[in-house]
């Protein structure tokens, strides 16, 4: 007989309101399937402010690691209040967020990320993170739309379909 392996879920959360939506909705989906769930938060000490933009207080490595780690705590403590199950891992990790969220899915049954709203009813593409995980993933990709987007009912019938 053959041993079946748990599921395993990857969320990527980014502290916005859409990635907290897509963080719920991967740990309701982590529950229903009795999967793990891996949320990432991936922090890039290398990104460079563009030359257009305002001159101003550069935050330093330090402060930009310390940023992202608290952004992940505070993503945490929202979906689970001080504890977080067994089940569940978070990881801080450092590079390109695309890059970062396509190695992390590589052995994953679905990867989850949240849309501020849906690229295709918005007339525009998605952005870069939503295209390399849509194009270079190597599991199923669920987008969320942002709490406001209005399109509860329509999320999950499209992540079903999906799945």
């Amino acid at each position: 007989m053959r041993q079946s392996r748990q599921q395993r879920i990857v969320v990527g959360v980014s502290g916005s309101a859409a990635s907290l939506t897509a963080l719920q909705w991967a740990v309701d989906e982590a529950r229903l399937r009795g999967a793990s769930l891996n949320v990432v938060r991936a922090w890039d000490p290398a990104r460079h402010a563009a030359p257009y933009a305002a001159p101003g207080h550069l935050p330093t490595c330090d402060e930009d690691h310390a940023t992202a780690l608290d952004g992940l705590a505070a993503a945490m403590r929202d979906a689970f209040g001080p504890q977080t199950p067994d089940s569940v891992t978070a990881e801080l990790a450092e590079g390109v967020p695309e890059r970062v969220l396509v190695d992390r899915c590589a052995d994953a049954d679905l990867l989850v990320l949240g849309v501020t709203s849906p690229a295709w009813l918005a007339g525009r593409s998605a952005g870069p993170v939503v295209r390399a995980c849509m194009g270079r993933a190597s599991c199923p990709v669920v987008l969320v739309g942002g709490a406001s987007s209005g399109h509860a009912a329509g999320r999950r019938a499209h992540a079903d379909a999906l799945a």
